[in-house]
């Protein structure tokens, strides 16, 4: 799909260009959303430029992400969506900068194009210049990185009350432990991807202020100063986040083991405990003709006897010794 978005009443009035149609000459941001051959073509002679292709946008070498071609500016960084899922999505976003335009390549559906699309169309959003769409919508994808976050860390903090208040009221079950397994791997999965995205985005503001020195208004270059400390707060944040991760399963494995060991100490316990009167009765279970304890009156109550004591012996010094 394109679409094109043009001043209108102080902010962007967003349409859909059908295919074979050509470009307004007044458009200010350019959105294709997966694409076809002639929406490409269409948009690489309005731009006179040619963009990259999906395989292109997938290089992870710097240079085939960020670069200049004459005076247009291609940086690709790699954006999250989907991230309230239980299958949060991370790919590649193109931002090309030339001619006075802003053309966005994506084949995701990230919640801040939609937001900041309406936006635009809401209220006045002063966007008279490229430069400014490309500032308020890499805010808008910052902001989302940052509230999404927030959420995974008060989530991450939730499942650490969790494990260890479980371990210290109640005994947990194995069922608490593959779930909050589950749930860790899900939150560290998503840390992953939104530390790789901030990654990617921190580099493109650094190549971008390179770029721009001495072009841009001082406004665009503060707005760029004011994106890049923000994107670099979030990565130390969620280092934090994940190194929390990382000690929270380092823990549950740790209480799963805990787990394992109590219960072969009972097993080992156990089967000390019925040793003793196991020997007892393997010895007079022997089908012998001669055996003087045969011919006691009271050889059968005594042997029994000898089989409750000897279990009781064995488990009294394990509790005494605080074995169990």
């Amino acid at each position: 799909m394109l679409k094109v978005y043009q001043p209108q009443n102080g902010g962007l009035k967003g349409s859909v260009i059908a295919e074979g149609q050509e470009l307004p000459a007044g458009a200010l941001w350019i959105d294709l959303i997966n694409p076809t051959l002639e929406e490409r073509q269409a948009v690489d002679r309005g731009l006179g430029a040619e963009l990259p292709t999906r395989a292109d946008m997938a290089e992870i070498e710097i240079s085939s992400r960020l670069y200049q071609e004459d005076d247009a500016l291609f940086m690709t960084a790699l954006l999250l969506s989907q991230a309230e899922s239980e299958q949060p999505q991370s790919d590649a976003v193109t931002f090309v900068l030339a001619r006075e335009r802003l053309v966005t390549i994506r084949y995701i559906d990230p919640q801040p194009f939609r937001s900041y699309a309406a936006r635009c169309e809401r209220t006045a959003v002063h966007a008279a210049k490229a430069e400014t769409v490309l500032m308020q919508l890499l805010d808008a994808i910052i902001d989302r990185m940052a509230d999404v976050l927030e959420r995974t860390g008060a989530e991450v903090e939730a499942v650490s009350r969790e494990i260890f208040e479980q371990s210290r009221t109640r005994k947990p079950r194995n069922e608490d432990f593959q779930n909050v397994l589950r749930r860790l791997g899900h939150k560290y999965d998503l840390t992953s991807k939104m530390r790789e995205s901030l990654l990617t985005v921190g580099r493109m503001l650094t190549f971008l202020s390179q770029a721009i020195d001495g072009k841009a208004n001082k406004d665009v270059k503060t707005h760029l100063k004011t994106l890049s400390r923000d994107v670099f707060s979030l990565q130390d944040h969620s280092s934090f986040v994940s190194n929390k991760l990382t000690f929270l399963l380092d823990a549950i494995l740790g209480l799963i083991n805990i787990e394992q060991n109590n219960i072969i100490k009972i097993m080992s316990v156990a089967a000390m405990v019925f040793l003793p009167p196991t020997l007892i009765a393997s010895s007079y279970g022997m089908n012998f003709q001669h055996m003087p304890e045969l011919d006691w009156a009271w050889g059968y109550p005594i042997a029994v006897g000898a089989m409750i004591v000897s279990g009781i012996l064995p488990y009294l010094f394990f509790k005494r010794r605080g074995w169990l």
